[in-house]
């Protein structure tokens, strides 16, 4: 294996983890050490010799710092073609001496900005120049220079050194400075995002999002398509991207989109809720002061559904709740007509060390649930936008955030809802948000009975959520006279509320808006409806 030799190295970090150590190798096998600052001095106090960068330059540090490595003799040592005789000219003639191999690690931008009490000229001052200046100099001299930009490739770099006679082989080199190139991406975007923050520009005529790649994926949607899992650098809130694989196989691309729907349904609760997603929609969903009386309801939503669905719970999972799961079928199942039960994925902040002995016992599908573990849940919300791709772009839009927002809620007709109707037109107007539009919601006891997803008519909806709530635990656990139905969006015309009376709905909630309002409110009167017109409407396509 051919290679360039690394005989000088400069050294650069904020992070000083696992530097020393580095150094160390390096210089074991004979690399000169270049360094300043911070870095040198930790080098330099594990006794390693290191050659300061103002002593090789002649030139001293100063503004306090932010100018050290931008000098010529750097970047001329970094950037000087060792192949081309003029460049070889310049060198001797300056006194440059050649770089093999930089190590930098750029000061710690986003983890500043990330604390709530930062200020501008906090942010500022964690801008680095001279590294990222350095490590693209590098880069792009990676036919004669090494690059290393993170601590994870220490090993891979000194692994080669030591096979190679201490030199690094092209195509590691080009690696490097690939992911080098990536890293000052991924630096100016945090840095551009949180400048367009603080001057309140949502969408500024360039936009650039940079993630780290998490997991390669078996596949995407389907076998023929290939995927890969990456996260962002936004950890404000507790959600899927950071959440904590605690067993169970591997996480698929449609387990990722499914445990996300979940987990946003169940957040959206104060109240104890349990949710099981199938394929993007809520198959069931309660709420309830009894968590494991939540999950029973939300499995009674729709028992075939939750076949193989996902499981998100806005509260430890505990003994008992973990029993409830998996003697689901064994409990309620039968008597509901279902053919068993299994769960591809359960999320919730944290789990009881019981609750993960049930899971895991429990044969034939104990070791293969995926468990993710969140971390405790709160009101605070990442301020990302919500991104869909389309063919050659990008529609970029304000995450909907939006709760009750009961203040511009209005009773339209002449009967207004009764208290218990009001609890469940809220748990309704709450799930129905969740759901792909066209989304028709039967709710009842803050339990989830039916729901209407993506169907190119609001009536058709408004049909499978009556099916639904018909065959709610079999048919034979609850009555869905009383219930209510809540419409994501305002009925064009006034037969749905036929369908909803159909189901047993005594109370409707919708954004209202639509033409004809008034047959819609006239028929809702004739049918002795109690109506609310809610100002927003909640579209999920």
């Amino acid at each position: 294996m051919d290679g360039v030799s690394v005989k000088r190295a400069l050294i650069s970090v904020f992070d000083k983890s696992g530097i020393e150590d580095f150094a160390r190798a390096l210089a074991d096998m004979g690399v000169e050490i270049i360094s300043s600052g911070g870095t040198a001095k930790a080098i330099e106090a594990r006794g390693i010799k290191v050659r300061y960068v103002q002593e090789w330059t002649g030139f001293p540090e100063m503004l306090g710092h932010r100018v050290v490595t931008l000098h010529p003799k750097v970047h001329g040592g970094i950037l000087a073609l060792r192949d081309d005789p003029s460049h070889q000219e310049d060198m001797k003639k300056y006194g440059i001496e050649p770089i093999d191999l930089v190590c930098v690690g750029l000061y710690p931008f986003e983890n500043v900005v990330a604390r709530p009490d930062c200020t501008l000229a906090e942010a500022v001052e964690m801008i680095d120049i001279g590294g990222p200046t350095m490590v693209r100099a590098a880069a792009k001299n990676h036919r004669f220079v090494g690059i290393v930009t993170d601590k994870s490739q220490y090993s891979l770099v000194l692994d080669e050194m030591r096979a190679n006679s201490g030199k690094l082989s092209d195509d590691l080199r080009a690696r490097l400075a690939r992911q080098a190139f990536a890293y000052t991406a991924h630096y100016d975007s945090a840095i551009s995002s949180h400048l367009a923050g603080r001057l309140g520009e949502e969408f500024p005529e360039r936009l650039t999002f940079s993630y780290r790649k998490s997991a390669d994926l078996r596949y995407g949607e389907n076998p023929h398509q290939k995927a890969a899992f990456y996260v962002g650098a936004d950890a404000s809130e507790a959600c899927v991207a950071r959440a904590r694989l605690l067993g169970g196989k591997e996480i698929s691309y449609n387990n990722y989109f499914d445990a996300n729907g979940a987990l946003e349904l169940v957040k959206d609760f104060a109240p104890p809720a349990v949710a099981i997603i199938k394929h993007a929609n809520p198959a069931g969903c309660a709420i309830d002061d009894d968590l494991v009386e939540a999950y029973r309801k939300a499995y009674l939503g729709d028992v075939n559904a939750a076949m193989g669905g996902i499981i998100a719970v806005n509260r430890p999972v505990t003994a008992d709740l973990a029993s409830a799961i998996v003697e689901s079928y064994k409990r309620w199942g039968k008597a509901a007509g279902a053919g068993g039960f299994f769960a591809e994925i359960i999320i919730a902040p944290s789990f009881e060390p019981e609750a993960l002995g049930i899971i895991r016992a429990r044969e034939g599908w104990g070791g293969d649930v995926r468990l993710l573990e969140t971390g405790p849940l709160s009101s605070r919300r990442n301020k990302e936008k919500f991104v869909k791709y389309v063919v050659g772009g990008l529609i970029v839009q304000d995450r909907d955030l939006l709760g009750l927002n009961e203040d511009c809620w209005r009773v339209v007709t002449k009967r207004k809802p009764s208290k218990s109707e009001m609890d469940d037109l809220r748990f309704a107007w709450l799930v129905c948000k969740h759901v792909k539009s066209n989304a028709i919601v039967l709710a009842k006891d803050n339990a989830l009975l039916g729901a209407g997803a993506g169907q190119m008519s609001r009536v058709n909806s408004a049909r499978l959520a009556t099916m639904l709530s018909k065959a709610y635990g079999g048919g034979n656990v609850v009555d869905t006279k009383g219930c209510v139905l809540a419409s994501d969006a305002f009925f064009p015309f006034p037969d749905s509320l036929d369908w909803a009376v159909e189901a047993g709905a005594s109370a409707v909630i919708e954004p209202g808006g639509g033409k004809k309002d008034a047959d819609v409110i006239a028929r809702a009167n004739e049918l002795d409806l109690a109506m609310i017109f809610t100002g927003t409407r909640h579209f999920n396509h």
